[in-house]
């Protein structure tokens, strides 16, 4: 899958859908590369750490929840100016707590079966995984 010599970050993605069939996303935070760009919640996987180890961590610092299971959902690289990310991808329908942007981010639920998401700019990783998304549930 690589096409570049450059070092790979490994990352868990984690696509929350709640009762309503709805998912989230949050806004990247100042500070951080494409800060305002909306994405599927994660972040780094720790040396050591598995995906679900990496999710549980991420989207507690992130959104205060505690994930109690997930689904994989498809594993995707993307080669950005600042990296160049393998994402692994799962899908979260079970957690603890109510998703709050704990770093100040904004979060939206959007509608699975909308053509594409209310809010925007979207990441560019982010429009592979929603379709991926969008395959499995249809």
């Amino acid at each position: 899958m690589q096409t570049t010599d450059r070092p790979i970050t490994e990352v868990a993605a984690g696509i929350l859908i709640d009762e309503s069939g709805r998912y989230l996303l949050g806004q990247r935070p100042e500070g951080k590369p494409y800060a305002g760009y909306w994405e599927v919640p994660g972040g780094k996987i720790e040396k050591g750490e598995s995906v679900f180890q990496a999710l549980k961590r991420e989207l507690h610092e992130e959104l205060g929840i505690d994930i109690e299971s997930s689904e994989e959902l498809t594993v995707l690289e993307h080669d950005y100016p600042h990296a160049y990310v393998r994402l692994h991808v799962s899908v979260i329908r079970n957690w603890n707590g109510i998703p709050k942007g704990c770093e100040g981010q904004a979060l939206s639920w959007e509608i699975l079966g909308s053509e594409k998401p209310s809010v925007e700019p979207l990441l560019p990783a982010a429009w592979p995984m929603l379709e991926r998304l969008k395959a499995l549930l249809t």
